[in-house]
C-alpha cells in the first residue's frame, strides 16, 4: 500500500510531516511528540493543509486484495 498526496507542492514542508502522520492514522499526541510540536501546532498545520486543498490517495496493489488471480 502506497499513500499519494495530491497537489503536496502547495504544502509546507511541516504541513506535509502531519499530513502524512495523519493519513497514516497517527493520532494527533503521537505526531507532537514525534515533532516535538504542541498538539495545538498539529491541529493549526492540519486544518491550514486541509485549507490549501491537498487531496489523499491510497494506492493498493489488485493482487493483494485477491482480486486478479
Amino acid at each position: 500500500m502506497q499513500i499519494e498526496i495530491r497537489h503536496a507542492q502547495n504544502l509546507s514542508f511541516r504541513e506535509k510531516q502531519v499530513v502524512t502522520m495523519k493519513e497514516m492514522g497517527a493520532s494527533t499526541a503521537v505526531i507532537a511528540k514525534r515533532l516535538r510540536i504542541s498538539e495545538s501546532s498539529v491541529a493549526t498545520l492540519f486544518n491550514r493543509a486541509r485549507g490549501k486543498g491537498y487531496e489523499t490517495v491510497i494506492v493498493i496493489d489488485g493482487d493483494a486484495l485477491g482480486l486478479f488471480g
